[in-house]
């Protein structure tokens, strides 16, 4: 995968990009991350890339020239764009399915915003806008972060493990179940037995059903559009009786 990123602060991705998972699939040549300096394609003497709004207002807005010609420059380097994703509090809310969604990507873009906002004609250029939730950050550049690492461990051959990244919370549509390391008994505290049963179908049973109670008790709205099985509606009638 070929990810780019325009951004007024590339020195913000040195650490994050290059570090543990991300770094090593880019040193395994699974992942290339290039970070363009927007401000580099002004084209006046302040080398300024922010403007004030017609018709007034507060704040300063991102100007379209800049972020044009390093899009342009960024994809006359990638003939096959793929998705150029706004990061923007107007945008759809990230989740796990998203993620899912950007990893069949070949190349991602992500334009990081500062100040007030976007003059309205760079949307133009985009294909998606995306937003990690409900409130305000100085920058796109953390959220692009997120993104990133929630997509790139999606990728084959990321995780240590393939199978990993299936289990995880959201994945299935339901939260993760309790996991155990040893020691099996740790300051009074025991691992469920049914683990170290070696009974392969009843360890997947228990997993299934203490998923579905820490949805249950954590976050419910997970359950409302999820395809519960009979087993799964017993579980839960169970739940309900003791709470």
């Amino acid at each position: 995968m070929q990810i780019d990123i325009l951004s007024l602060f590339p020195e913000m991705f040195d650490g994050p990009m290059n570090s543990s998972m991300i770094g090593k699939a880019q040193e395994n040549g699974i992942l290339n991350i290039d970070v363009t300096d927007f401000r580099d394609y002004t084209t006046n003497k302040q080398h300024h890339v922010d403007d004030t709004p017609y018709g007034g207002g507060a704040g300063m807005l991102l100007q379209a020239q800049p972020i044009f010609d390093a899009l342009d420059a960024v994809q006359e380097k990638h003939p096959e764009p793929g998705k150029v994703i706004l990061l923007d509090p107007a945008g759809r809310q990230f989740s796990q399915k998203v993620a899912e969604e950007l990893a069949q990507e070949k190349h991602l873009t992500f334009i990081c915003g500062h100040y007030e906002g976007y003059d309205e004609r760079i949307r133009t250029r985009v294909t998606d806008e995306i937003s990690l939730g409900d409130y305000v950050l100085t920058g796109g550049e953390l959220a692009t972060m997120v993104i990133i690492d929630a997509t790139v461990r999606l990728l084959p051959n990321v995780l240590g493990n393939n199978e990993s990244a299936v289990g995880d919370s959201f994945s299935t549509g339901l939260l993760e179940y309790p996991q155990y390391t040893r020691p099996a008994d740790f300051r009074g505290m025991k691992v469920p037995e049914v683990l170290t049963s070696g009974n392969h179908q009843k360890i997947a049973e228990w997993r299934r059903k203490e998923s579905l109670r820490r949805t249950f008790e954590r976050r419910p709205d997970l359950l409302e559009d999820f395809p519960l099985t009979d087993q799964d509606r017993k579980w839960l009638r169970e739940f309900k009786t003791q709470k």
